[in-house]
């Protein structure tokens, strides 16, 4: 039954809520911008040290090493609280940046990367953990779609700015401009983040969780170190065994029925694990192809690539609105419907790219409607599966959509990152590389839209937010 206190509406920014969505925003404002901008100079930042064929682990490294720290946190942060556990947490994400800035090799600069990818995956948890137990379901989609809102400024000059330092400084500075800013995210964040409550909920199998994200980042990396020179009889061993040790963890990691697709949370991590990949390798190989395909300057494919990032935050923002109107009746369709978008997006961006018609302005386009897209179906998905998420529950459904999203873009880069290095390999040439990344990822999204017809939602019945709101989670069974 639906009680009402008065006519106004509860948002996300009202008293009670305002300090912890700001210090939220903050925190993610400081982790998209890093990685935003190193999406702009990773091709000069591969050349710098001698490693294109290592292109695709700057991102695998951290987007792996992610998964360990989301898996790490899903499993202690009940028992530490969101304080404790969010500075543990950006310690570990400066260690990494200041690795990264001082690095002297391929290989250094890919350890600075993982421990980057831990302390963000770290954060996000958080972030995912303080949503779960501070919102109400009603609210949820408005905050899930605020989001969007740490990317736009970080969109709007992160790219464009790390492109300017690239080009006339140098790459390091980009890192660590980055160190001022998570500064101010700390002094600003942590007061919001301090009254958040711990749940003391014991987990007896954490440790095996946390053993389980290690072997399936170390069966991850063997697969796609063995990708890289699969002509090699090396190669194929390394792939293999990749595969058998990432089997079990993968099973433990997901929920039960993600390998056959069930209905309900299963499909729902499934279809958002494919586009996720989509869109953020597609970002990071147009990057590439813009630069070394096409001869454009970094600061210009790093606005390219903002272009998509600002248009998703626009249709984050539409779809919060949407929910608002129908009450969470049309989720469903708006991920279909955003997943369809995207294949029109990344259709065309395989046609900027390959064609010789193709140019700037395809390309820009191609960004646009797939960022919108997105940005349509991401919320949503989150949404979605918050809503099965059980009693005691709150803090492992949202480890596994950050793990999902870390997981399927670090494996989604990293093979097409491998596809590169086999052209190199066989002296393709940096376009074949590229134009199989792209195919590669425009197979994931058509996958995703097939699987987004087996997501199913709970529709509840919640009272008004301000009966509901006490710290403590509001989601019901329908």
């Amino acid at each position: 039954m639906t009680k009402t206190i008065n006519s106004k509406k509860i948002g996300i920014f009202d008293v009670q809520y305002r300090a912890l969505t700001i210090g939220i925003i903050l925190t993610l404002t400081t982790v998209a911008f890093e990685g935003l901008a190193i999406t702009t100079i990773a091709p000069k930042l591969a050349q710098s040290l001698h490693g294109i064929h290592l292109y695709g682990w700057i991102f695998s490294a951290f987007l792996l090493s992610q998964i360990i720290g989301t898996m790490v946190m899903g499993q202690q942060i009940d028992k530490h609280g969101v304080f404790k556990s969010i500075i543990s947490s950006f310690i570990i994400f400066v260690i990494g940046i200041i690795i990264a800035a001082v690095s002297f090799h391929m290989y250094m600069l890919i350890a600075g990367r993982a421990f980057q990818g831990f302390g963000a995956g770290a954060l996000i948890t958080c972030v995912y953990y303080s949503v779960t137990l501070s919102y109400p379901d009603s609210l949820r989609t408005k905050i899930l779609a605020a989001f969007s809102i740490a990317f736009v400024l970080p969109a709007l000059i992160g790219p464009y700015v790390a492109g300017l330092i690239a080009a006339y400084v140098s790459w390091r500075f980009v890192f660590w401009i980055v160190l001022p800013l998570i500064v101010l995210a700390l002094s600003l964040t942590l007061p919001s983040f301090r009254n958040i409550p711990t749940k003391n909920t014991s987990a007896k199998k954490g440790s095996y969780k946390e053993i389980y994200a290690i072997l399936l980042a170390i069966g991850t990396g063997l697969l796609l170190s063995g990708l890289g020179f699969i002509s090699d009889w090396k190669g194929i061993a390394l792939s293999v065994v990749g595969v058998i040790i990432m089997i079990q963890p993968l099973r433990k990691l997901l929920p039960a029925g993600t390998f056959l697709v069930k209905r309900g949370l299963p499909a729902t991590i499934v279809s958002r694990g494919l586009y996720v990949a989509c869109y953020f390798a597609t970002e990071s190989f147009v990057v590439l192809a813009l630069t070394e395909v096409k001869g454009l300057s970094e600061e210009l494919a790093g606005l390219i690539v903002a272009a998509g990032a600002l248009s998703w935050s626009a249709a984050a923002w539409l779809q919060s609105q949407l929910d608002e109107r129908d009450h969470g009746q049309g989720r469903k369709k708006r991920v279909i419907f955003g997943i369809g978008i995207m294949i029109v997006g990344v259709t065309l961006v395989i046609t900027a790219i390959g064609f010789p018609g193709g140019g700037i302005a395809i390309a820009l386009i191609s960004q646009i409607i797939t960022g919108f897209g997105v940005g349509l179906a991401n919320p949503t998905t989150g949404a979605i599966a918050l809503q099965h998420a059980q009693a005691g529950k709150e803090g492992e459904v949202s480890a596994t959509i950050q793990f999902i999203d870390s997981f399927s873009i670090g494996l989604s880069i990293g093979l097409s990152g491998a596809l590169i290095a086999l052209s190199e390999t066989f002296q393709w040439g940096i376009f074949t590389g590229v134009m199989m990344a792209l195919s590669l990822q425009l197979c994931f999204v058509l996958l995703s839209l097939v699987t987004s017809f087996r997501i199913t939602t709970q529709i509840h019945e919640v009272s008004h937010p301000l009966c509901d709101v006490k710290g403590s989670d509001v989601t019901a069974s329908s």
